[in-house]
């Protein structure tokens, strides 16, 4: 019988081709195992020099060097921060976008925008909260209220005269503007701007009579006298403002008022890739030169489980939607 003299060759090569076929398909298991390797974008849905874009961007340089791969922030402005989360929803969930947020995107603004296109619960995996950003009342330094009582005062006996600036309808200012006056019985008409850090100019500038923003947010233009702080919107004042009193001291009682910002990704987004990126929350927050950059700008260090933080957006969605409609809070 004659043999084929291509059998051993043909033989080898499909010994070949199999060993191949086995190694492509563990390509992209070995390949996740590698996470990072490429740069990651964060999308921050906010204006530039919001207190949320200064502690991302903090965040993002720590975690980068950390990770070794750059962490890109990028600013999609817009509808109150609907534009970037809404692309942040729908980016492929893969560990290479993620998002900055406040607790505005997620709790408020849905609560006063009811076409907003993704769900704040569901359409995320979120990761961690970062931070709790502590709030004032700030005016211009040559304003007539040098203290929280005496801006109440004057809105009483001029019922919608004062304004109040924000970052847009449904931002944090927005909201703490109008439980506040709703607080204390008084009628402040709302000047919306496309951004907190525009909107603190504005009132620096004496455009608008006042705002109620993140420390974080107000930090330059308060220490370069350009803004005067009247009041802080926690238990306790400030360190780095040690002679602003609190609304409590200043006879403005059970008011007390923060927003906060977290990381969250797609939905999709493998568990294991959430579960590495909240690690790396947790570390950079642990980073002495961190935690002092974040304590000087009135920034708050969390740091949560995925869980704890679904559950945080949860809960304070509907918390903010029964206090909307209570108080008649509309866009």
């Amino acid at each position: 019988m004659k043999r084929n003299p291509s059998t051993p060759y043909t033989r080898r090569l499909a010994i070949t081709l199999a060993v191949l076929a086995g190694f492509t398909l563990a390509l992209p298991a070995q390949a996740q195992g590698t996470y990072p390797n490429k740069p990651i974008r964060m999308i921050v849905p906010l204006a530039a020099g919001s207190a949320v874009d200064v502690a991302a961007r903090l965040l993002a340089q720590k975690m980068a060097e950390n990770m070794g791969q750059p962490i890109v922030v990028e600013n999609l402005v817009g509808a109150s921060g609907i534009i970037g989360a809404d692309k942040l929803a729908k980016s492929a969930p893969d560990g290479y976008t993620i998002g900055g947020f406040n607790d505005s995107v997620l709790t408020m603004v849905p609560n006063l925008n009811k076409a907003t296109p993704f769900n704040p619960v569901t359409d995320f995996a979120h990761i961690s909260k970062v931070a709790t950003i502590e709030f004032s009342i700030a005016v211009a330094s040559n304003s007539p209220y040098k203290t929280a009582a005496e801006l109440v005062a004057a809105a009483k006996a001029s019922p919608g005269k004062i304004t109040y600036a924000s970052g847009g309808n449904g931002s944090p200012q927005h909201l703490g503007g109008a439980l506040f006056a709703a607080h204390t019985g008084i009628d402040l008409k709302h000047v919306p701007y496309r951004g907190a850090s525009q909107a603190a100019l504005d009132v620096a500038g004496n455009q608008v009579d006042v705002t109620m923003q993140g420390i974080a947010t107000v930090a330059s233009l308060a220490k370069a006298g350009k803004l005067r702080l009247i009041g802080v919107m926690a238990d306790n004042r400030h360190s780095e403002y040690p002679d602003t009193p609190t609304l409590k001291e200043q006879g403005i009682q059970g008011f007390d008022y923060s927003t906060w910002f977290a990381l969250t990704s797609p939905k999709g987004t493998p568990k294991d890739i959430v579960d590495r990126l909240q690690r790396e929350v947790v570390k950079a927050l642990n980073d002495p030169a961190l935690k002092e950059r974040y304590a000087g700008l009135g920034l708050l260090r969390n740091g949560t489980t995925p869980a704890e933080l679904t559950t945080l957006v949860r809960d304070q969605l509907a918390r903010y939607g029964k206090a909307i409609r209570d108080n008649n809070i509309t866009e």
